[in-house]
């Protein structure tokens, strides 16, 4: 089964950018679809982006587009999420996601989770 670390989280002050990382292991990564998806403190977790496991298609919340990117290198087994023009409403815990279709990742059905990374965003 698939195992999940994100890396890159911090404190970045509001406008700033911001890139968050997640390295996979033990699965056939290069043929799953990744995602991911953040929690802030007191509210319930959110879908941000999904990322096709060919790297063709992407999907992504309406709150982040046009700020967020997300990517992948199949060859590393990494996907990152580059996350620009940061706003305080940002702030949450980052977690990445793999799951066996796209749309159904973006919903939250995943066959594996990270631990997750914290980014805070100041004023």
């Amino acid at each position: 089964q698939v195992q999940l670390v994100e890396s890159g989280g911090g404190l970045v002050q509001a406008g700033g950018s911001l890139r968050v990382a997640c390295a996979a292991s033990g699965g056939t990564f290069s043929n799953v679809p990744m995602g991911w998806f953040r929690q802030a403190s007191g509210k319930d977790r959110e879908f941000v982006a999904v990322i096709s496991y060919s790297g063709g298609r992407t999907y992504y919340a309406d709150s982040v587009k046009g700020r967020f990117t997300i990517s992948r290198d199949n060859a590393k087994n990494t996907v990152d999420l580059q996350m620009n023009s940061l706003k305080p409403e940002d702030t949450a815990v980052y977690y990445c996601a793999a799951g066996a279709d796209p749309k159904l990742l973006a919903n939250g059905v995943a066959d594996a989770w990270g631990q997750g990374t914290q980014v805070t965003v100041s004023s």
